[in-house]
Parts: C-alpha cells; structure tokens; sequence
C-alpha cells in the first residue's frame, strides 16, 4: 500500500534537497557518534552513511571545534544534509548556520529569551534552514513535571506545544516536531496526540532503546505502529550500536512495511517444520547475505522454502523461489516450477534466475 494514500496530511519542509513531510518519501536518519571536532573521523562516518542509505545525518556541536568541522563537512563532496545538534547555546545555533548546516536542532525554551531565540529564528529565516524542536522524556521542563506528574504522553506534548509557540511567536514555521521517551507506549499516545493538534512533520523514534535486540524491538514496535496510522515523516532506529547499523534497520522496518520509496529484494522465508531436509536457516541467511547488495529497478521477492510438496504453491506470490528436497530441490517462478536444482547450488542457481530476470550477467 502507498503511505500517501493514508498518511496525515503535513506540511512539506527541505532539509537540504531532501523534503520531509508532505508528499516526500519517508527519510531515515542516524546521528554520528565520534568526536565533532575530529573531522577526519566524522567526515569517514556521515561518507559511510550516505553511502549505506542514510538520508539525513545529526551531529553534537558542543563547542567551537565542533562548528569548525561541520564548516569543513559543508566543503566536502558530502551531499547528505546534516543537522546540528544544538544544547543552550544559542550563539552555537547562530555559528552553526554560517556553517552551513541544513537544520538546526534545538528546544527554544533552553537557549535563552526572547531576543535569543529570534536572533536564531532570524539566522534560520534568513538562509532557509528548518529547526527541529527536541522534546525528550527526560528532559522537560520542571514546572510541566509538576503538572503532570510524570514524563507522560501529555506532558510531552504540553513541552512541545510550549517550544512550537515559542517559534511560532515571531512567525516561524519550518518546524519539525520530536518527541521521544524510552517508553514505546508513551511514544505512541505523544505522537497521536501531536499528529492532531499540528500539521507540522513529525521526526519518530524511540530513544534510549537499547542494545541490539530489546532495542530493534521497541523502535520497530513505536515507529511502525505510528507509521501504521499514517503518521511520521522521517525516523531513527536509535540503537547502542553502530550507526550503519541504525540505518539499516530502519530501511528494513520501511521495507517490512512496504514504504520504503526505494525498490528492493525482499526474502519470505518458512519458520521450518518436520517435513524439512535441507539446513533453511542456513541456506536463507547466505541469500540474504548475498542480496545485501542487489540493485533492483523495482520491488522483487524471493522465497525459500523448506517444502517440495507445498513451498512453490505457498509462495505462488513470490517473483521467485527455491524449495528443498531430498537431495533435490526445485526452482519456482510465481509458484510455476521452471526446474530441479542441485540442493548444494540452490542460493546459486536462484540468484543466476534473479540476473536472469532483471537482464544481468555475472
């Protein structure tokens, strides 16, 4: 199904050339996580980035060094567009944009008073930049704790509203709004309530979800019930782990989805049963290896199953299959079985099909 057929209606905002909002594909995003003020190092992530998928890149600028690298980053053959990160310092904010950086991060409530923030407000108007308004459970503001009670969906919502008016007072509405917390239900209601009170684009993720595993979980479960809904603009997968890693699942969460504006190979696999004679974990996570990779001009899929007597009928919706034996195995397309293969060259036999199909050679 196309996400635009049902998403809530936003308002369109560049960050750089890339729109978030609107009718723009769904971005995902990460953040780096060396040194700002190590330039070398942080040119070599946001390069590994934008090559793994990444479409907008955030960076900490906590210091003057860090402004100096983002300046050089800007120079560079970069294209990704990279947001600053910006902590009470509002003149940080002001530097970042001669800079060049293509958004601004920021909570306008903790940068100073009124003056300040339309010193920042001025400085983004003027060289068209978007500011993304932060709100964390973590970190709101004392007297909405007081409210409230505690970080809930209210209160993060209440915190924005604040931050939004606080722009919104001298007419400045290339808003994008955040709201997170390390609790997923919390992330859901906040982003429900958000999606009806604004029309500005809405950033998901789960923060301070994890390692690995319980964290893929919780960010997959927050950002893809919303998404679900129709709601969100652009994501994180916010891990314990490597950046790459971040952008890669949350391009696999879009394509499990079905959203994800860029075509790809997708694997259906069987969960295995007595009837299997082949090692199919094995054998589906060498495919799955292989096709990290696989340029594809439109959305494939490709099944492996365990079955020779069901598998090609089970995955008659699969462009193409492969289904075990018992030392044989049998090629499918559309559930139409084109041969028997070697069990030992099923992976190769079914990728020489796939190049056959999108007319390449190896």
């Amino acid at each position: 199904m196309d996400y635009n057929s049902f998403r809530r209606k936003s308002r369109k905002i560049f960050v750089g050339k890339v729109g978030v909002g609107g009718d723009s594909p769904l971005s995902v995003q990460s953040m780096t996580n060396v040194p700002s003020g190590d330039f070398p190092a942080v040119y070599a992530q946001m390069k590994a980035l934008e090559a793994s998928g990444c479409d907008i890149v955030r960076m900490t600028v906590p210091d003057a060094s860090a402004v100096s690298t983002l300046s050089k980053l800007k120079e560079s053959d970069l294209t990704i567009p990279i947001v600053a990160d910006i902590h009470f310092n509002y003149r940080l904010a002001l530097d970042s944009v001669s800079a060049g950086a293509d958004k601004i991060r920021i909570n306008p409530g903790n940068i100073g008073g009124p003056e300040r923030i339309r010193a920042v407000v001025r400085a983004c108007s003027a060289s068209s930049i978007p500011i993304r308004i932060g709100v964390n459970g973590g970190s709101l503001e004392k007297d909405i704790l007081a409210k409230f009670g505690s970080p809930t969906a209210e209160a993060l919502v209440a915190s924005a509203s604040y931050h939004v008016s606080l722009l919104e007072r001298f007419d400045f509405t290339d808003i994008i709004v955040a709201v997170k917390s390390s609790d997923v239900r919390t992330v859901i209601a906040a982003n429900r309530l958000l999606s009806e009170k604004f029309d500005y684009p809405l950033h998901l993720g789960v923060t301070e979800s994890g390692t690995y595993g319980p964290g893929l979980l919780r960010s997959c479960t927050g950002i893809g019930s919303l998404l679900c809904d129709g709601i969100g603009d652009t994501l994180r997968v916010s891990l314990t782990a490597d950046p790459l890693v971040e952008v890669r699942e949350g391009r696999a969460l879009l394509r499990a989805l079905g959203f994800d504006a860029r075509p790809s190979v997708r694997i259906v696999s069987c969960p295995t049963c007595g009837r299997t004679k082949i090692d199919l974990i094995s054998i589906a996570s060498e495919l799955e290896e292989r096709l990290l990779d696989y340029p594809v001009d439109r959305p494939l899929t490709l099944a492996v199953m365990g079955c020779a007597v069901n598998g090609p009928g089970e995955a008659r919706e699969a462009d193409l299959g492969i289904a075990g034996g018992d030392g044989d195995a049998l090629l499918f397309e559309k559930g139409r079985i084109l041969r028997k293969i070697p069990e030992s060259g099923m992976v190769d036999a079914l990728l020489a099909e796939l190049d056959r199909l999108m007319g390449r050679t190896r």
